[in-house]
């Protein structure tokens, strides 16, 4: 029975989504570091919200960990890199928390427009300053969101019910969606001196930490008003300031900061600032929505390995995981057989999707193919870990697909290009998808591979088929089956031959010392 830890506050009914689908769980909340990496390493999940923060030292100590998954949406507080290379996949839960998040922002631009904080304040006092907060309408004023993917495009939806007009930056967004939204999709430096408000709703990466800045700021329209309700670090804090000080922005709600828990920031106190301790997901139907997500997604990866909503590793649906479970199994073996029979540095590995194949999601079949390549070369890798030990390694990855076959229905090649040579080699599925090896270095083949392999090339001499024969039956190895095939009489050929027992090393010595053989590999699968 998988085990899994909740390390910090959930709803209940995440510990009761993990007893009732059959999976042992601890609830453990506020543990320091040390805590954490003194019992994680007894664990096959970890589920978490913001305040535990998975390290690169937490994941060290984690020997059984195989998923971590995150009850909301960001996951600054996990180390990916860390975690894909120990073969971790990290989760988040995108869709639990998006109304509510969404109708935060939307919360927020209208108190900015309003000025209601600082409204409510003075009238608290008693001053009763009515001519004082003189507001905006939101109707007819131009919206600008940057990032809109999930909770951008609810945020979105919600402004233009308020007769508002939308621009949205997004490298992502096709024009079709933006179509389909009602929003017209922008880039920056046409957004900026346009809207009269602007929401971000972008993960925090490399290339969004930043991303409004002081030259933006100086690029926008004079009284704009910024809403971030997304992460902290994607506004510079310092130009902000200085950006309300000399008039150009009129106000700004953030929900997030730079530091956080932000217990002091040089914005606050300032009039112009709406400030809310990061609230965009807490309301109860989101806490319930988020917990419900993470323990059922956990569950599902731990007891059958479908994968949703993943970091770090491509998904793989319910839905699909029947259609990919043979390709699986192909894309293992053609991956396997490479790595074996390459000695040498690996340059770049290109794998084709050929028909039916070429339909299917192809990112998880991918990462098998790398996982199997790079398995006799490495002691523990799997299809999470794989491609960044690949990138790790300089290895240039291609995938091709193409939909015309003449021969095949379905078919999928290999080729791996190193310092040395390329080779490539190529799988179908047949007789009730089982996978089959159909072309090996340009040669024909009709192949099924067994647990044990011999993966023999030879010139195409008579007596070869005899000699190797004799080899095995005075070793004692047993052939279960034999294929063969040659690109012309007389020239290359090679052989897959299938034993009950592994080919010992000194027995695949003996079949390298024979008369036209070029390399005897002995091959496990």
């Amino acid at each position: 029975m998988p085990k899994v830890l909740i390390s910090d506050k959930m709803s209940p009914r995440a510990e009761e989504i993990f007893k009732e689908r059959g999976v042992d769980v601890d609830v453990i909340t506020g543990m320091d570091p040390e805590e954490l990496k003194s019992c994680i390493g007894d664990y096959d999940g970890l589920a978490v919200r913001s305040a535990t923060r998975a390290t690169a030292e937490i994941i060290e100590a984690a020997g059984n960990l195989k998923v971590i998954g995150r009850a909301g949406i960001g996951v600054d507080n996990i180390d990916i890199p860390a975690a894909s290379a120990r073969g971790i996949v990290v989760m988040n839960t995108p869709f639990g928390n998006s109304i509510t998040t969404a109708e935060h922002a939307i919360a927020m631009m209208f108190a900015l427009a309003r000025q209601i904080p600082v409204a409510s304040e003075s009238t608290h006092a008693g001053k009763w300053e009515k001519s004082r907060f003189m507001g905006v309408e939101l109707t007819a004023k131009t919206l600008g969101i940057i990032g809109c993917g999930n909770i951008g495009a609810i945020a979105a939806e919600r402004a233009l019910g308020l007769k508002m007009k939308v621009l949205a930056y997004d490298p992502y967004l096709s024009p079709e969606r933006a179509a389909d939204l009602g929003v017209e999709k922008v880039e920056l430096d046409e957004m900026f001196p346009r809207a009269d408000f602007i929401s971000l709703h972008t993960p925090l990466t490399d290339a969004t930490r930043g991303i409004v800045d002081k030259d933006s700021f100086t690029k926008m329209k004079d009284g704009v008003r910024i809403i971030n309700c997304a992460r902290g670090g994607l506004i510079v804090e310092a130009d902000l300031k200085e950006a309300i000080e000399s008039g150009k922005v009129a106000g700004a709600a953030l929900d997030v900061f730079e530091e956080e828990p932000a217990k002091e920031n040089a914005l606050f106190g300032m009039e112009q600032i709406i400030a809310t301790p990061h609230l965009g997901a807490s309301t109860s139907e989101a806490q319930v929505n988020v917990a419900i997500q993470v323990a059922e997604q956990l569950s599902d990866y731990l007891l059958d390995g479908t994968v949703q909503n993943a970091i770090n590793v491509p998904s793989v649906s319910a839905e699909d995981a029947p259609k990919l479970l043979p390709y699986m199994k192909l894309a293992e073996q053609l991956g396997s057989f490479a790595g074996q029979a390459t000695w040498s540095a690996i340059d770049k590995v290109q794998i084709e999707y050929w028909g039916h194949a070429a339909d299917l999601n192809t990112k998880p079949l991918t990462a098998v193919v790398l996982q199997g390549l790079l398995s006799p070369q490495l002691e523990t890798v799997n299809m999470v870990s794989a491609p960044t030990l690949a990138k790790e390694r300089n290895i240039d990855i291609s995938e091709v697909t193409r939909k015309s076959l003449e021969e095949y229905q379905t078919l999928i090649t290999l080729t791996v290009t190193t310092q040395n040579q390329t080779r490539a080699i190529s799988g179908t599925l047949s007789h009730g998808d089982r996978p089959r090896i159909v072309e090996i270095k340009g040669i024909p083949m009709d192949a099924e591979l067994g647990p044990n392999m011999l993966f023999i090339t030879n010139e195409d001499k008579p007596g070869i088929i005899g000699a190797l024969g004799s080899i095995l039956g005075e070793a004692g190895v047993n052939i279960a089956t034999f294929n063969l095939g040659r690109s012309e009489p007389g020239a290359d050929a090679i052989s897959l031959v299938e034993t009950d027992e592994p080919v010992p090393d000194d027995i695949a010595d003996k079949v390298r010392a024979l008369p036209h053989i070029i390399r005897a590999i002995p091959l496990k699968f």
